[in-house]
């Protein structure tokens, strides 16, 4: 059988260029059931009732070759759907990675194999117009030739710190970036974007938060490499196969996923492991090896308790990759797929190595020396070692916020530019209950603490003004006040909620949202309407809450005021010598009142 499996693998990457210029066969399953692989088999059936016939989705045929040395793709990309709602004179096509420059170049676009204009109406959005209209229930496709430049990645990727005190956008936080041994080529392929009433493409990236978030596809891709490097992305691996050329092909079919994210390494090694039937990959640089392995470990348990309480994921197959990512980022999601950023690797086993670039290192090493003299932050081994239980948390942290992922607002879509505190929020929460589902409550405490609250405290005592939650990423002035805000004031709104309708209503409320919105788009207040169903006494407060801690600006009162010593491991600021003050002072920058 799996041999089989194999041979027929094998016989479908040989005919994928030809699968990219066939014409279009109604009902073309073959292709689609190549796709079903990537399901779970129970998940196929409960896809079915949410979103009616999978052949229906769009199917995107992807046939792409990188060059590492170069910093080059280029390729082919077939999208073909079935027409629905209403009659469309035009498709679009989103390509993130221009957002910051025209990275992407799309060419010699044709619509069912004619050709056609293309047209660009804003820097990451291109426009196919269809002549002539394609009426609801018809199969069209259209087709674009691609040609990517990959940037140089930016030299603060190593660091942690790096978004700290930076007053702009931080970009696309190294997703779409080329280091010595690692291509990260997230939104090299280019996919519809969801439509609002009028029929026009929701916002792109603005440079914070999330790039893009899309309709559930199914996906045929198949990459090219040189020699000695693998490609790794969602879906179900189909195999690699040599070339004549001294070149790979690694080809993948997913199915169900809002994105397909690309990356290209050399020299990483594997390690991996079964959960519920799911087979979990953590690739990782060698020098990063023993991280990785517990990388997987967490990974394993993130997806182990939060099946047993959100339910089960529909995929067979799930990675988890390290990434030089930039600019502060810890990790990054994809459905079937997350990233953890090298610096949260290397920084468990060389706290130095997360600060490395970052302006004030040598003023943050006399900070943590002058706070272990005082018996705070640095004792039990020196200066770095409290550094270093806490990365370790962190790691472990973001791994299971990055599965969380997976749920919301992967199998729970929302708007992550217009709405992004809708997911993001709720996948901070749903990382601080994997711990106290895993650790304990007294652990879960500590990590909400540290994660949450201190994110906010950081950011008022560095002088950033507290603001509401909920408005599209366009609005924050920076990734520090996303942060504080987003991740670290918005998710508490969930415990205030938790709290007031008892365990057994949150609990049942989370379920029952999953379950309600698998596949589809949720508002932003539709946990919150999901939690009164289950407490309805409470549903009218609920609401107040959610209104409190995400419209209104009441912080610095539910959070409690910034503190020194609560960012200090219990250390009483006062007890400071007047150098060490300075220090601290000058690092974070000027005090809110």
């Amino acid at each position: 059988m799996v041999f089989a499996h194999r041979v027929f693998a094998h016989r479908w990457l040989a005919l994928l260029p030809l699968l990219v210029t066939a014409p279009v066969l109604a009902g073309s399953t073959p292709e689609v059931q190549l796709c079903l692989q990537h399901l779970k088999p129970a998940e196929r059936e409960r896809a079915v009732k949410q979103l009616g016939p999978l052949e229906e989705l769009p199917l995107y045929r992807i046939q792409l070759d990188a060059d590492p040395l170069k910093r080059e793709v280029r390729g082919k990309v077939q999208v073909e759907l079935t027409v629905k709602g209403r009659t469309r004179s035009e498709l679009f096509l989103r390509a993130t990675p221009n957002a910051s420059g025209r990275r992407v170049t799309l060419s010699e676009a044709r619509f069912n194999g004619q050709p056609v204009a293309l047209e660009r109406p804003e820097p990451t959005l291109f426009r196919i117009r269809l002549e002539p209209p394609a009426e609801p229930g018809t199969v069209v496709r259209i087709e674009v030739a691609l040609q990517a430049s990959v940037p140089q990645g930016k030299k603060n990727a190593g660091s942690l710190l790096g978004a700290i005190g930076a007053s702009g956008p931080a970009g696309d936080y190294g997703s779409f970036a080329a280091s010595a041994d690692f291509l990260s080529l997230v939104g090299v392929v280019p996919m519809m974007p969801p439509l609002n009433e009028d029929g026009q493409p929701w916002a792109g990236p603005s440079g914070i938060g999330d790039l893009a978030l899309y309709e559930p596809s199914n996906v045929l891709g198949s990459i090219g490499v040189p020699a000695g490097w693998e490609v790794h992305a969602t879906g179900e691996a189909l195999g690699e196969v040599p070339g004549k050329d001294g070149r790979s092909r690694f080809s993948f079919a997913a199915s169900l996923v809002r994105d397909f994210p690309v990356f290209v390494s050399r020299g990483y090694q594997k390690a991996s492991t079964t959960v519920n039937g799911v087979t979990v990959e953590s690739f990782f640089t060698a020098q990063d090896a023993a991280v990785g392995k517990r990388v997987l470990k967490y990974t394993a348990s993130a997806l182990s308790e939060f099946e047993q309480r959100l339910g089960p994921l529909p995929y067979r197959s799930f990675r988890v990759v390290e990434a030089p990512l930039s600019d502060g980022a810890g990790g990054m999601e994809f459905q079937g797929l997350i990233t953890v950023g090298s610096s949260l690797y290397r920084g468990v086993t060389d706290p130095n190595s997360i600060l490395a670039g970052v302006q004030g290192f040598e003023m943050f090493q006399e900070l943590l020396k002058g706070m272990s003299a005082m018996g705070g932050a640095g004792m039990d081994g020196g200066p770095f070692a409290h550094l270093a239980k806490t990365l370790e948390r962190t790691v472990e942290f973001t791994v299971a916020h990055e599965v969380g992922h997976q749920y919301f607002a992967g199998l729970v879509g929302s708007d992550p530019i217009q709405d992004p505190v809708a997911d993001e929020a709720l996948t901070q929460y749903a990382a601080v209950l994997y711990f106290e589902w895993a650790h304990g409550k007294p652990a879960a405490e500590v990590l909400k603490a540290e994660a949450l609250v201190s994110a906010y405290h950081l950011y008022r005592m560095s002088g950033g003004e507290d603001g509401p939650a909920h408005r599209p990423t366009e609005q924050f002035s920076s990734s520090m006040e996303y942060g504080a805000i987003v991740y670290g004031k918005a998710p508490l709104m969930f415990d205030a909620a938790r709290k007031l309708v008892g365990e057994d209503a949150f609990q049942r409320a989370l379920r029952t949202y999953v379950d309600t919105y698998r596949y589809k788009w949720a508002r932003v207040d539709g946990f919150t309407r999901e939690l009164g169903k289950a407490s309805p006494a409470n549903a009218r407060e609920l609401a107040r809450l959610q209104e409190r801690w995400w419209e209104q600006t009441h912080g610095d009162e539910d959070l409690g005021k910034p503190s020194l010593g609560a960012l200090m491991g219990g250390v009483d600021a006062a007890q400071l010598d007047k150098e060490t003050l300075k220090l601290l002072e000058d690092f974070l920058g000027p005090m809110s009142p």
